[in-house]
C-alpha cells in the first residue's frame, strides 16, 4: 500500500498544480514539504542506524518486574523509530518474550510520540515547543506505567506474571563493519520509508485541505482552548487513523488555526491513547482490561495536561 499510495498521491497532486481550485492544496503540501524534508530524512538515517546497532535483546530485556521496568520501558520507546501503526507489533512482541504488561504499555505510550524520528519532526514543526510535546507525552508514560503495575499488583488487569531473565548476560554492542553496515542502513530506510512516509504524506495532504479550505472560525468555534473543544479535539483524534508521523503536521494546522497547543497536545495524544486499532490490539493479545485500563488512566491525564497547556502556553 505504501508504494502504490505514494504513487497515486503524488499524480494527484501535480494534477491538483494544474486545477486552479485545487492550486491552494498544491501549494500547501509543498510548504510542509519544504518545511521538514530535512527532519523525515534525518529520522530514516537515525531509525535504520538504530535498527542496525541496538541488539534485539535490549528490547526484550529487563522489562519483567519493578519500577526500573517502566523507566527502562520509556527509554527504550525513545529509541524506537517505528510509528504509532508499527509500533504496534512491538509491543506485543515484547509482551509475548515476557515483558510485562505495565513495562508494555508505558512503552507504547512513549514511542509514538517520544521516539527520536518524531522529536526531529515535532521540532521541525513546532520548534521548542515541541519540548513540551515529548516531554508532557513521557510523563503520562512512566505515570501510567507504574499505575498499571499498582493495577496489575492487585490483579485489576492481566498479567502472565513473567520476568525476563538474561541468564546473567550482559547485552553487547556490536560494530557489524561499515560495508554491512552501508548495506543495512540503506535495507533499513528503504523499510522505514515504506512504513513511515506514506502516513506522513497522508498526514500532509489532509493537512493541505484542512488549511486551504476550513476557515479558521470553524476551529474557534469547534476546537478552542475550552474543555469543550478538548472534548471535541479527543473525539476527533480517536476516529482518525494516520500514523504519528502523519498527524504531527495535522496538529500543527489544528495549532495554526485555534493557537490553543493544550489542544495540539491533546490531537496528538489521543492517537495513542484512543485509537481503535491500538485499543483492539491490546485487548486481544493482553486482555480486555488492560485495554480498558489503558484508555481510562491516560485519558484524564491527556486531558489534564492540555488544560495546563492551553492556560500556561501561547
Amino acid at each position: 500500500m505504501g508504494i502504490i499510495g505514494v504513487t497515486f498521491l503524488t499524480h494527484l497532486l501535480l494534477a491538483a498544480a494544474g486545477w486552479p481550485v485545487l492550486a491552494p492544496v498544491f501549494a500547501k503540501f509543498l510548504e510542509y514539504l519544504r518545511l521538514t524534508w530535512w527532519a523525515i530524512s534525518l529520522g530514516l538515517v537515525i531509525g535504520s542506524l538504530i535498527d542496525m546497532l541496538v541488539p534485539e535483546e535490549l528490547m526484550v530485556n529487563w522489562l519483567g518486574k519493578g519500577k526500573k521496568s517502566i523507566f527502562l520501558a520509556v527509554g527504550l520507546g525513545f529509541l524506537a523509530s517505528a510509528c504509532s501503526h508499527g509500533i504496534l507489533a512491538i509491543a506485543a512482541s515484547l509482551y509475548k518474550k515476557g515483558a510485562s504488561t505495565a513495562a508494555t504499555l508505558a512503552f507504547l505510550l512513549a514511542a509514538p510520540w517520544a521516539n527520536l524520528a518524531i522529536t526531529i519532526l515535532l521540532f521541525a514543526l513546532f520548534g521548542a515547543k515541541a519540548l513540551l510535546i515529548i516531554g508532557a507525552a513521557i510523563v503520562i508514560a512512566l505515570i501510567s506505567g507504574l499505575i498499571f503495575q499498582v493495577l496489575t499488583k492487585k490483579g485489576l488487569i492481566e498479567d502472565k506474571n513473567q520476568v525476563i531473565d538474561n541468564d546473567g548476560r550482559s547485552v553487547k554492542f556490536v560494530w557489524p563493519g561499515l560495508n554491512k553496515l552501508m548495506r543495512g542502513m540503506v535495507t533499513g530506510i528503504w523499510s522505514l520509508t515504506k512504513m513511515v512516509v506514506w502516513w506522513v504524506l497522508v498526514g500532509f495532504f489532509v493537512s493541505s485541505v484542512i488549511g486551504a479550505y476550513v476557515p479558521e472560525t470553524v476551529f474557534h468555534k469547534f476546537f478552542g482552548p475550552s474543555i469543550l473543544g478538548m472534548l471535541a479535539t479527543l473525539g476527533l483524534a480517536s476516529v482518525i487513523e494516520v500514523c504519528s508521523e502523519g498527524s504531527a503536521p495535522m496538529a500543527f494546522e489544528l495549532f495554526q488555526k485555534t493557537k490553543a497547543f493544550g489542544n495540539t497536545f491533546v490531537f496528538l495524544q489521543a492517537g495513542v491513547v484512543t485509537d481503535f486499532t491500538e485499543f483492539g490490539i491490546i485487548w486481544s493479545n493482553i486482555g480486555k482490561r488492560a485495554a480498558i485500563a489503558l484508555v481510562s488512566v491516560t485519558v484524564p491525564l491527556t486531558l489534564l495536561l492540555g488544560f495546563v497547556f492551553n492556560n500556561l502556553v501561547t
